[in-house]
């Protein structure tokens, strides 16, 4: 026997009726609450959560107007804005329920009704509240997100020239829905650019859905990028919507791009520029009203020249590029990024740890950072950690086996591909043949790392 979901109110002058959608809907629901007075739908719904509610249009006997349904419509949604409701009307009242639909409502069940239909269409409600929950839990978890990172850029900080035209491209492009293409290494803080993107734009109080390209298989990229309906495939038991659908009225981003198989590419291109997806499964096509960040740490304009990344698709994608400069390029900024961290990881581990000295500083600047800001955070955390007394001396900074990945890698040539091939097959040497190693080692996922394995064909 399937198991019984959903809540619903059922609310008629008619206990006949009542009865009557009380003992079809109660095979197949958690909850059926029925109730002939409307009077007492606010206390019903201050003492559950119901997932739909089913409200007759006129309660007065030889009443036609259809004013009462309206009125309760209108007292229901100021309770709950998210409340879905389904008028129950009579066959000539259907122009009163479109009414009513642009009321608020959201579909009508017409008496008398067929049993299939009326429980197809109290389904396709639930699945609309189900989606509405997703969305107002993502939209307070971003609110919450967006009062702690009160600061202008958050973790993402620096004093160095390189980063603060990057500061003012932000303050330029962000009120705009300009789609912003993100370049620069691992580690470098893409992320934090696209968040602050997000927050200093007409978006901010819609989410953010930040999306790892790099690790969703080709398999799953449609279905979690679009979604899928139930039965679309073996494991899709529900109807879901996919990130875009999800991010509609904010801001998408999508990390790694450079990863994505042209075929991807195709799919992706294709709803960037009709602005609608459609569910694996399904034939209808959602609209969707989305801001787009992308970002790479990969050569895309020299893979679009070889095309090995669509040229239409980069400057769909590319409106405005921001390049994130690398650690080693911006080494002012150690000592900002360096006094920011340990009063993070200080309060953190409650210690009590003072400023770091000129000579740490110079430790500190005079290391490659292949990580670049991720490493240089963890490192710092790491230090604070081990730690023993209030002060951090040189030694406490354990980066000689970091260092190692530099030392002894001859170049001859500067072509960036040739470069990362070389490094990875040094970090690879170094740590055995342990991928997962030289992963955290390159500041990579594991995902990445497979992709530049197969890329070089190591």
């Amino acid at each position: 026997m399937a198991e019984k979901v959903g809540k619903i109110l059922a609310v008629d002058d008619n206990a006949d009726i009542l009865f009557a959608l009380k003992m079809l809907l109660k095979p197949h629901v958690e909850l059926i609450q029925t109730e002939t007075d409307p009077e007492r739908i606010p206390q019903h719904l201050s003492e559950e959560d119901f997932d739909v509610i089913l409200l007759d249009m006129n309660f007065n006997k030889d009443a036609i107007s259809g004013k009462e349904g309206f009125h309760w419509l209108e007292r229901i949604l100021e309770i709950d804005p998210g409340a879905v409701v389904l008028f129950i009307t009579a066959y000539g009242d259907v122009e009163k329920s479109v009414k009513a639909i642009k009321a608020g409502a959201t579909d009508f069940i017409i008496k008398p009704w067929q049993n299939e239909k009326l429980l197809a269409t109290i389904w396709s409600a639930m699945r609309l509240k189900q989606s509405k929950k997703e969305l107002s839990h993502l939209r307070e978890r971003q609110k919450e997100i967006n009062t702690i990172m009160d600061q202008p850029f958050a973790d993402f900080i620096g004093v160095s020239p390189g980063m603060q035209k990057v500061f003012r491209t932000i303050q330029k492009v962000a009120p705009t829905d300009a789609n912003v293409l993100i370049l620069g290494e691992n580690g470098t803080g893409k992320e934090l650019v696209a968040r602050a993107l997000h927050r200093a734009s007409t978006r901010n109080d819609e989410t953010f859905i930040s999306v790892d390209l790099g690790a969703i298989s080709e398999t799953l990229f449609e279905s979690e990028l679009f979604g899928h309906v139930k039965g679309a495939f073996t494991d899709a038991k529900a109807d879901r919507p996919g990130r875009f659908e999800l991010a509609s009225g904010g801001t998408i981003f999508l990390d790694e791009i450079g990863n994505l198989s042209l075929p991807l590419q195709s799919k992706l291109l294709t709803v960037l520029e009709r602005r609608e997806v459609t569910r694996v499964g399904a034939n209808k096509p959602i609209p969707i009203n989305i801001r787009l960040i992308s970002a790479t740490n990969m050569g895309i304009k020299q893979m679009a020249a070889e095309g090995t990344f669509r040229q239409d698709l980069l400057y769909r994608i590319n409106t405005v590029e921001i390049e994130l400069p690398a650690l080693r390029d911006r080494p002012e900024d150690i000592p900002v990024l360096a006094e920011h961290f340990i009063r993070i990881y200080s309060k953190k581990y409650n210690r009590q740890i003072n400023k770091p000295s000129p000579s740490v500083i110079r430790k500190l600047t005079q290391y490659p950072w292949p990580g670049n800001v991720r490493e240089f955070q963890h490192v710092i955390e790491r230090t604070i950690i081990m730690s023993e007394g209030p002060s951090l001396s040189e030694d406490d900074f354990h980066l000689s086996s970091h260092a190692k990945v530099s030392e002894g890698l001859e170049l001859d040539t500067y072509n960036l591909d040739d470069v990362e091939k070389k490094v990875i097959e040094k970090v690879l040497k170094q740590h055995k043949g342990n991928v997962s190693k030289a992963a955290s080692e390159l500041g990579l996922t594991r995902t990445s790392l497979y992709r530049r394995l197969e890329k070089y064909g190591l």
